[in-house]
C-alpha cells in the first residue's frame, strides 16, 4: 500500500488512496441474495470511524513494521438513503465483535498508514534537527537507501537543500558511510559524452573545501578504528565530535584512549584531562560539546576571576552556550553527587593565586571533596574534569616549525613526543602537586592545509547566513583561498572567521 503523507495525523485521517484488504472486513446484513453493496464514487471521511483496537503505552508510536490504524465503514444517512438495507448495528460497534452470517458477502475495509517521519521527508525539509531526531530515535538508518540513493548521496546531488553541509555532517555523525558514494547502485552515474561517472556532487572535486573535509576525514580508516575503542561504552556519543571540531585527531584519539580505560574499570581515579595549545585550535569547543553530546549536566567556571580558594565552589557556571543556571560549582556538585557530569576549568592557568587551585587535589586523587570546613564529604567520582590552558603553545610551535612537512598532519609518534615535551611545562606553571593527579595533557596543534580550508569554508556558511547558501561550491572554494592569506597562527581559526568576513562584505 502506498504509504499517505507524512502530514497526515491520526486523529484527522486523510484518505489518499483506497484500497481493498482482505484481512479486516465488515459484514452488512441482508438477504442472502443481496448483492454486495457497490462503494460510492467520493467517500466522506465521516463515513470512518476507528476500530476497538486498544491501545497501550507501548503501541502509541506503532514501529515501521506495524504503523497502521484501522478504521470500519460506516453507512452515512446519504448512503442509506440509496434503498440498500441497513446493517442495524451501532455504528461504534468493535468491528471484531459484528456478527458475520456464513453466507454474507464482506465488503473490504481500508488501512490507513500514519507513519513518522522518514529520512527522506526530513531531508527534503531541509531540517539539519529533524534529520537528527530521525537518526537518534532508530526509525532509521544514515545508511538506509533514500529512493535509488544513498541517503549521503540524496544530500549531496539535491540543489535545493540550503543546509547541504550541516544534514551531510549529521549524517556522518551517526554513521553514514561514504563507501556508498563510489557504489553506482547506491550513487546511480551520470552519463557524460565520453564514459559513465559518479555526479560530480559525490565527489571530492565536486564538494566545497568543508565537506570535502568531513567527507574523507569520516571515510578514513583510521577515524573508524579510533572510534571502536568507545564504541560500546557510555562515552560512544563523543565520536560525533569529530564533525563539531576540525582537526585535533591525535587529541581525539587520546582523549578516546583514556575514556575506554575508565569505562572498563582500568583506572581507579577520576578522569582530569588538560587540553593545552595556542589559542583558537578547538579547547574550549571541545569542552564545551563533551557535556552536551553525552546529555549530562555541565558547569563553566571561568578561573580568571578566583580570588581565593574558596571562590571556585562559590563560583557560577559562565558558559553562554549553557542554559542559565543559578547555582554555584558547590551547589551543583551537590546535586549531581555520584552521578556522571561535566565541569570544565576554563583558562585554568590565569587564576590570580595558585593556592586557589589546591582544594582540587583531594577530588582529583579520591573522587571526595569537601565543600566547606566541617561540611561532609561530597562523591565527584563519577565527575569530568575538563581543564583548557594556553601553557606551552611556544612549544607547541617549535615542535611544529622543526616537522620537515608542515603541512600534513602528525604521526601518532610525534603527537606522543610533544606530550612529553609539554608535561614538563604544565607541571611548572600548575606545580607537581597538581599535575600528578591529572590524569592526561592533550596537546592541541596547528592546523594543516586542508583544515585550514575547512574552517574558512565552515566561516561562509556560518557568517554569510542565507545567502551564502546560494554560492556554488567554486565560489567558496575562491572565498575560502582569498582568506587563507590572512591566517594567523597565534589566533587559529579566529583569524580565518576575521577574514572571511571581509571577504563576504564583497562577495554577498
Amino acid at each position: 500500500m502506498t504509504p499517505p503523507s507524512d502530514a497526515h495525523s491520526r486523529t484527522s485521517p486523510v484518505v489518499a488512496s483506497l484500497r481493498l484488504s482482505p484481512q479486516i472486513s465488515l459484514s452488512r446484513s441482508g438477504p442472502r441474495s443481496a448483492p454486495a453493496p457497490t462503494q460510492p464514487s467520493s467517500w466522506r471521511l465521516s463515513n470512518y470511524r476507528e476500530s476497538s483496537r486498544s491501545y497501550t503505552a507501548a503501541d502509541h508510536w506503532p514501529s515501521r513494521r506495524n504503523s497502521t490504524l484501522s478504521f470500519s465503514y460506516v453507512p452515512s444517512e446519504e448512503a442509506e438513503g440509496d434503498g440498500s438495507p441497513s446493517s442495524g448495528l451501532d455504528p461504534l460497534t468493535p468491528v471484531d465483535h459484528i456478527p458475520r452470517p456464513t453466507s454474507a458477502s464482506e465488503s473490504p475495509i481500508h488501512a490507513i498508514a500514519t507513519p513518522k517521519p522518514t529520512l527522506l521527508f526530513a531531508i527534503a525539509s531541509d531540517d539539519v534537527e529533524q534529520v537528527r531526531k530521525v537518526l537518534e530515535s532508530g526509525e532509521a538508518g544514515p545508511n538506509d537507501p533514500v529512493g535509488p540513493q544513498s541517503a549521503l548521496a540524496f544530500t549531496l546531488t539535491n540543489d535545493r537543500l540550503a543546509r547541504k553541509n550541516d544534514i551531510v555532517k549529521v549524517l556522518l555523525a551517526y554513521g553514514a558511510d561514504p563507501s556508498a558514494l563510489r557504489n553506482p547502485a547506491l550513487n546511480p552515474t551520470a552519463r557524460t559524452e565520453s564514459n559513465m561517472c559518479p555526479p560530480l556532487e559525490t565527489t571530492l572535486e565536486g564538494m566545497d573545501p568543508a565537506t570535502r573535509y568531513f567527507v574523507a576525514r569520516a571515510d578514513n580508516a583510521h577515524t573508524r578504528q579510533t572510534s571502536r575503542l568507545i564504541y560500546r561504552s557510555f562515552f560512544r556519543p563523543l565520536t560525533r565530535v569529530r564533525y563539531d571540531v576540525v582537526g585535533q585527531d591525535w587529541a581525539l584519539e587520546q582523549l578516546f584512549r583514556v575514556l575506554s580505560m575508565h569505562s572498563q574499570r582500568l583506572a581507579v581515579a577520576p578522569i582530569v584531562v588538560l587540553l593545552c595549545g595556542p589559542s583558537g585550535h578547538g579547547k574550549s569547543l571541545l569542552a564545551r560539546k563533551f557535556g552536551s553530546l553525552l546529555e549530562v549536566p555541565t558547569h563553566t567556571v571561568n578561573m580568571t576571576t578566583l580570588r581565593s580558594t574558596h571562590d571556585i565552589w562559590q563560583s557560577h557556571s559562565m558558559s553562554p552556550y549553557e542554559e542559565p543556571s543559578s547555582h554555584t560549582l558547590a551547589e551543583f556538585l551537590l546535586a549531581n553527587e555520584g552521578k556522571r557530569c561535566v565541569v570544565v576549568l576554563d583558562e585554568i592557568e590565569k587564576t590570580e593565586d595558585q593556592k586557589a587551585l589546591w582544594s582540587l587535589l583531594m577530588p582529583w586523587e579520591l573522587g571526595r571533596c569537601s565543600l566547606g570546613a566541617g561540611a561532609r564529604h561530597v562523591d565527584v567520582r563519577n565527575v569530568i574534569w575538563l581543564g583548557t590552558s594556553n601553557i606551552g603553545h611556544e612549544l607547541v610551535f617549535d615542535h611544529h616549525q622543526n616537522r620537515p612537512e608542515q603541512d600534513k598532519p602528525l604521526t601518532h609518534e610525534e603527537y606522543l613526543q610533544l606530550m612529553e615535551i609539554l608535561r614538563p611545562r604544565v607541571s611548572e606553571c600548575l606545580g607537581a602537586s597538581l599535575l600528578s593527579r591529572v590524569t592526561t595533557v592533550l596537546p592541541f596543534v596547528p592546523f594543516t592545509l586542508e583544515e585550514k580550508k575547512a574552517i574558512a569554508a565552515e566561516s561562509v556558511y556560518a557568517l554569510g547566513g542565507d545567502g551564502s547558501r546560494e554560492l556554488s561550491s567554486q565560489e567558496v572554494e575562491a572565498l575560502v583561498m582569498r582568506a587563507l592569506p590572512h591566517y594567523v597562527p597565534s589566533e587559529g581559526a579566529r583569524s580565518l572567521h576575521r577574514a572571511i568576513s571581509n571577504q563576504l562584505v564583497d562577495a554577498l
